[in-house]
């Protein structure tokens, strides 16, 4: 199994560049920043984890500005967006700044995608709610066009140009692994249609990961393909609950730090480094 570490990074947490730095020094897989481009200051969409929404929501960083300041100073250590609200941003300039990406990094992005669930921050966007996996969808597929072809064109409901050139070209092929977050049968469906791999929330108020398995499964059997990778977000630092997910032949387990600075930061990956160097000998 492999290992990440997610940070929302803010002006005030531990530098995005330094974590990722750190983690790779310790062994750590792969380093993943999330996306909020503001929050809405007055809005009546809960927050899904409950209580006030923390205050790193909407002090959060670019992610991409953030992951390229990472990939300056490591050289092994995967960077993902987890995840990136594609719902929120234009999809011929976000293939730009994927594959600009891609290629300082020297081919270690991966692309976790999601639809959002703040309905007042997508509603700034011009998304409504009620359309943003079909929204997600056919810029997801469009970003797919311009990654791989010379010339690509798309004519879908909410993406729509003639053809186009636009370079550069991703490093890795096709194109970066396309992971789709969320718990939802929705985000289910949409690694069917257009995804690489299912990025689900460690949650325990919700049915276990193995239970849910076999909808997802289902609905790639339908799609004509086989099953995917699966990462799973938020893992405790519990032994039991990687085991659980090791059973279940979950490809990667992603532990988050919080955003506090970095001499607090620093004790809890090194707690989370031991921890998968003992499942590494195991």
């Amino acid at each position: 199994m492999k290992f990440g570490v997610l940070l929302m990074p803010t002006e005030y947490s531990i530098a995005p560049q330094e974590l990722a730095r750190l983690a790779e020094e310790r062994g750590f897989e792969s380093v993943w920043f999330p996306e909020h481009t503001h929050i809405p200051a007055s809005r009546e969409t809960p927050y899904p984890g409950g209580g006030e929404l923390p205050q790193d929501y909407y002090h959060i960083m670019d992610p991409y500005i953030a992951l390229t300041a990472a990939a300056m100073v490591t050289s092994r250590i995967r960077l993902g967006t987890g995840v990136s609200l594609v719902t929120e941003r234009d999809p011929i300039v976000l293939a730009k700044e994927i594959a600009t990406l891609d290629i300082l990094s020297g081919g270690r992005f991966i692309f976790g995608a999601g639809a959002g669930w703040n309905r007042e921050e997508m509603l700034n966007h011009g998304t409504h709610p009620s359309q943003r996996w079909r929204v997600m969808r056919e810029r997801i597929l469009a970003m797919k066009a311009i990654w791989t072809e010379d010339e690509p064109e798309f004519h879908g409901q909410f993406v729509n140009f003639d053809r186009i050139w636009s370079w550069p070209k991703p490093v890795q092929k096709p194109h970066p692994p396309v992971y789709i977050g969320g718990n939802s049968s929705y985000a289910m469906r949409e690694v069917a249609a257009c995804g690489d791999a299912w990025m689900p929330t460690h949650n325990p108020e919700m049915p276990p990961l193995g239970e849910r398995l076999a909808e997802l499964n289902r609905l790639l059997e339908e799609a004509g393909r086989g099953p995917v990778p699966i990462t799973v977000f938020w893992v405790p630092g519990q032994p039991e609950v990687i085991e659980y997910y090791a059973g279940l032949g979950v490809e990667r387990c992603v532990f988050r730090v919080p955003s506090l600075p970095a001499d607090q930061v620093v004790p809890i990956l090194d707690r989370r480094a031991a921890l998968i160097e003992g499942f590494a000998r195991a």
